[in-house]
């Protein structure tokens, strides 16, 4: 075992001490929308050629939702979006090690059309054989189908945007905005069904749970900001202390999360009125920084 991989199990040990210390939150968010978008895709699945599974390159794994009622022997593409948001280093580590063979980094804000032309270029020499063996029997080629499932928030409707080269989806840094399933045709060869974002219909992972809340994909009025804070404040400071440090302006004289709130709270001049500290703001604003991508260059898995 190397220095590399000691160094790491030293970490992963430290952070899961303190986060076997946090409250179990009993974090699920399971709304109707999402059972009845679960049931639509499975009728429509004789319709799709290929599926698109979008994860958040900040949480590769804990994005991930299970996908075998609507994959089956479907071919896939999965696409890490948000990746100019994650550490880079830590994420490719993750990806290296799916199984997966066609996989595809997207920025969130890019306008590369590189990358989206990569997307286009890989569906249609993955899904040639289908065509070329409507050409064999005397048919004309058609418009490849595709499903996009993922998790809410992971940048469905933004990356649909970028293909399309316009907005048709609205978009927005919280849960459940896609409440249906829509059919979009983004050039002649391939169309897209987009669909609602969906989870586990029981996250038995705190873990998962945490960093799915933590990084907007569960509605945030269904959660307790001060556990959710706590739990992003212990990732960083054992994770990325100095991305912490850097954007709040402050020194970590001290590894207690209460005093690092106060912290924050000063510098980020969360005062109620008689100087009390705002704990409330100050939770809203580490939740915020987190969701908008003022905290960046991090990866919760």
């Amino acid at each position: 075992m190397d220095m590399y991989q000691k160094r790491e199990m030293r970490k992963n040990k430290k952070m899961n001490e303190d986060t076997k210390s946090l409250p179990s939150t009993g974090i699920n968010w399971y709304p109707g929308h999402m059972a009845k978008a679960k049931k639509e895709i499975k009728e429509k699945l004789d319709f799709i050629d290929i599926v698109y599974e979008i994860i958040d390159a900040r949480m590769p794994l804990s994005s991930r939702i299970p996908l075998d009622e609507f994959t089956k022997n479907k071919e896939k593409i999965i696409i890490v979006t948000k990746y100019d948001l994650c550490d880079q280093t830590r994420t490719d580590e993750i990806l290296k090690k799916l199984p997966e063979e066609h996989i595809l980094t997207f920025d969130l804000k890019s306008s590369n059309k590189q990358d989206i032309n990569n997307l286009i270029k890989m569906t249609n020499t993955i899904l040639k054989p289908l065509n070329d063996q409507r050409v064999k029997k005397g048919l004309k080629p058609r418009t490849f189908r595709a499903l996009v499932v993922g998790a809410p928030n992971v940048g469905k409707s933004t990356l649909i945007n970028r293909i399309r080269g316009k907005n048709v989806q609205i978009t927005g840094n919280k849960a459940g905005i896609t409440k249906s399933l829509t059919w979009i045709k983004i050039s002649n060869t391939i169309e897209l069904l987009d669909t609602p974002g969906i989870l586990y219909p029981k996250i038995t992972s705190k873990e998962v749970g945490f960093n799915l809340a933590s990084l907007a994909s569960i509605n945030e009025n269904i959660l307790n900001k001060e556990e959710i804070s706590n739990y992003i404040i212990t990732t960083l400071k054992n994770k990325y202390p100095s991305i912490l440090e850097n954007r709040y302006n402050i020194k970590l004289t001290s590894y207690e999360n209460e005093d690092i709130f106060n912290l924050i709270g000063r510098s980020t001049n969360s005062y109620k009125k008689g100087m009390e500290l705002d704990r409330e703001r100050i939770y809203t604003i580490i939740m915020n920084d987190l969701k908008e991508g003022r905290i960046k260059n991090i990866t919760f898995d």
